[in-house]
C-alpha cells in the first residue's frame, strides 16, 4: 500500500462529512458548473450492451481539439452519468485533453425504459460489450500513443476492475483502469451497512425502491411485485432480486459472483490504480489488506476521505477527480 498523498482541512476529518458533502446537491450543482466551463459538447448515445440489450451514455469532447485520449467513466450504485464525481472526472479529462464517455448502467439515469429486466451487478458482460462498442465508434483508433482508459467509482469501481479483467479476451485495447473505494467483498459491504451507521444502508434502500418503482410502472406486465417487496429490507429484497431475476441460487452465490476481493484480482494484465480511504463508512477496509495485486497494480491509501469524497475544501473540488485523471492521463 502506498500513501495517497491526500491531506484533508481539519474540518473535514470525518468520514461522515466526506461521505455526505461529497453526495449533497451543493457538489452536484458544483460538478456542473465545472464540466460546463471546459466548452465541451456533449451528446446523448444508445451502445450496444449484447443482444437485446442498450445502454445509454454521454460523449462529450471540446470541439476544435484533437483528443489523446479517451476515458470511459462508470458510476456507482443508484448513481448515474450525471454525478457529481462523475461530471467533475470528465471535466478534469477534458481539461487533460482527452475525449470522455460517461456509461449508465442498466436501469440508472433515465434508461429505465431501454431494457425489460432489471439490473444487477453481475451484468458484467453487458458492459464489457458496451465498453467494446463505445470503444469502436468514438475512439476507433486506439493505441499506445492515444491511449484508451478506464476508471469507476464504488460499484463502477469493482465494474472497472471487472471490465480491465476482461479486457484482453474481449479485445479491448485498454491502456490502464482506475478504481476509487471500490467494491471488493459484496457480502462484507453488506454487512458493514448493516451494522454501521443505518443512514448509508435506508439512502441506498430508498434510492433502489424508486429504481423498481420506475420499471414495475414501465414494464407492469412483467414487475408485477407489490408494494411490500418494495418495503422489504436491503437484504431481504437484495434476495428476493437474486432468486427471481438471476441465474444464482443463493445470495451467498450472487455476492460471490461479483468479488474482487482476495486473489481474484492477481490476474489482471492492464496497468490499475485504486484508490481507497481508511475512514470510509461503506466499504470496509480491512480487506484491502488481503488483497493480492500484481505488479502492475497499485494501491493507493488516505487514512481520511470517506466513500469517494475525498474533498479538499468549502469549494468541494475532489482529490479523486484529480487522482483519476492525474493516473491515467498524466
Amino acid at each position: 500500500m502506498i500513501d495517497a498523498g491526500y491531506r484533508p482541512p481539519w474540518w473535514l476529518r470525518s468520514g461522515h462529512v466526506q461521505t455526505f458533502l461529497g453526495s449533497s446537491p451543493w457538489r452536484r450543482r458544483h460538478g456542473a458548473r465545472v464540466l460546463a466551463a471546459t466548452g465541451a459538447v456533449t451528446t446523448a448515445h444508445l451502445v450496444d450492451g449484447g443482444p437485446g440489450v442498450r445502454l445509454h451514455g454521454l460523449h462529450s469532447v471540446v470541439p476544435g481539439v484533437e483528443p489523446r485520449g479517451f476515458a470511459l467513466l462508470l458510476h456507482g450504485w443508484e448513481g448515474s452519468a450525471e454525478s457529481s464525481y462523475m461530471r467533475l472526472t470528465a471535466a478534469r479529462f477534458l481539461e487533460r485533453g482527452f475525449a470522455t464517455f460517461r456509461l449508465n448502467f442498466r436501469d440508472h439515469g433515465d434508461s429505465h425504459h431501454l431494457n425489460e429486466a432489471l439490473f444487477h451487478s453481475n451484468r458484467i458482460d453487458e458492459v464489457v460489450l458496451a465498453a467494446r462498442d463505445v470503444a469502436r465508434r468514438f475512439w476507433p483508433e486506439a493505441a499506445p500513443s492515444r491511449p484508451l482508459v478506464a476508471a469507476g467509482y464504488s460499484l463502477g469501481g469493482n465494474f472497472a476492475l471487472r471490465l480491465a479483467l476482461r479486457a484482453p479476451a474481449a479485445g479491448l485495447p485498454l491502456s490502464a483502469v482506475a478504481a476509487v473505494c471500490p467494491v471488493l467483498d459484496p457480502k462484507a459491504t453488506m454487512a458493514q451497512m448493516e451494522r454501521g451507521w443505518r443512514v448509508y444502508l435506508h439512502y441506498f434502500e430508498r434510492k433502489w425502491r424508486r429504481s423498481l418503482a420506475r420499471k414495475r410502472a414501465l414494464f407492469p406486465q412483467v414487475h408485477d411485485f407489490d408494494d411490500r417487496t418494495l418495503h422489504l429490507g436491503m437484504r431481504e429484497l437484495t434476495e428476493w432480486l437474486v432468486v427471481r431475476h438471476t441465474g444464482f441460487g443463493t445470495l451467498d452465490d450472487y455476492f460471490d459472483g461479483y468479488s474482487i476481493a482476495g486473489a481474484r484480482l492477481a490476474a489482471l494484465q492492464v496497468p490499475a490504480h485504486l484508490l481507497m480511504a481508511e475512514d470510509d463508512p461503506v466499504i470496509p477496509f480491512e480487506h484491502f489488506r488481503a488483497l493480492q495485486l500484481p505488479p502492475s497494480a497499485a494501491l493507493e491509501v488516505s487514512a481520511q476521505g470517506g466513500h469517494c469524497g475525498f474533498l479538499r475544501g468549502a469549494g468541494l473540488d475532489g482529490y479523486a477527480e484529480d487522482w483519476v485523471a492525474a493516473r491515467l492521463a498524466p
